[in-house]
């Protein structure tokens, strides 16, 4: 999978955003509405909010599709402490966050990261990762 990942330079960190993990569960529009707003372009503007603040948002990012390098000298995301889990989503993706590798079906890794959200319903076109054609298919589970 080809990824169109974007960098948005802010006081102290770089927010990257790969589209195409993206499921608009929306943690960062409700986390800081100043930085992403879905309806300006660009979308994110990190301004002058600070570098922990944007941290906090991104990190509650379930899918992974958002990603900080920090070029202040703080924590990269990398050396972040969180416990590995799978969470269900009803109706939706397995969550998933902890230091992993996502192996596709050739054996081939794929992703590493943080966190990532993983199609459940077999009809994304971005396998494994989720796309939310559940929503469009009626997926229950």
């Amino acid at each position: 999978m080809m990824s169109k990942r974007k960098t948005y330079e802010g006081n102290g960190i770089e927010i990257h955003f790969d589209p195409t993990r993206c499921i608009h569960a929306e943690e960062c529009v409700h986390g800081l509405p100043a930085v992403f707003d879905a309806r300006r372009r660009p979308w994110i503007t990190p301004g002058d909010t600070s570098a922990d603040a944007i941290t906090r948002v991104v990190e509650d990012c379930p899918s992974g599709a958002l990603t900080y390098t920090r070029t202040d000298g703080g924590s990269p995301e990398s050396a972040r402490e969180c416990e590995p889990g799978i969470r269900v989503e009803k109706d939706g993706p397995l969550y998933v966050q902890g230091h992993m590798t996502v192996v596709d079906h050739e054996g081939s890794a794929v992703e590493v990261g943080p966190r990532a959200a993983l199609c459940r319903c077999g009809h994304s076109k971005h396998k494994p990762f989720c796309d939310n054609t559940h929503a469009d298919v009626g997926f229950t589970g």
